[in-house]
């Protein structure tokens, strides 16, 4: 059998399909859920925190160094902990929702299995 054939039955095997075509959801997902915790969930946390950003929150350790005209000499090195914040929230609420369509599957899969009998 030649690479190229075996190749080809490599490729087109259902599971392989599926699994790239779970993947390409999955950044899709991600990248609506980051629009939606950037855009909707954390301004209404940062309302409830008085109006912080959590984006603009760091802990500086070396401040930017300027010449005598305002051009950087060196830049601010800083840890970007409100960053981390936001994306950990991220995180937290694309965990939950996958623990529900899991759930909701896993309760699909129960009653068609009762059905069956």
């Amino acid at each position: 059998m030649s690479i190229i054939k075996e190749f080809k039955e490599f490729a087109m095997k259902g599971s392989l399909i599926e699994i790239s075509v779970a993947f390409i959801m999955g950044a899709a997902f991600g990248k609506v859920t980051t629009a939606f915790i950037d855009g909707v969930i954390m301004p209404i946390v940062g309302e409830l925190t008085t109006g912080v950003d959590f984006k603009a929150m760091k802990y500086v350790l070396r401040e930017a160094q300027y010449d005598t005209t305002g051009k950087i000499i060196s830049p601010e090195n800083a840890i970007q902990y409100g960053n981390f914040i936001t994306i950990f929230i991220d995180f937290i609420l694309v965990a939950f929702v996958m623990f529900l369509l899991i759930k909701m599957t896993n309760r699909f899969k129960a009653g068609d299995d009762k059905a069956g009998e």
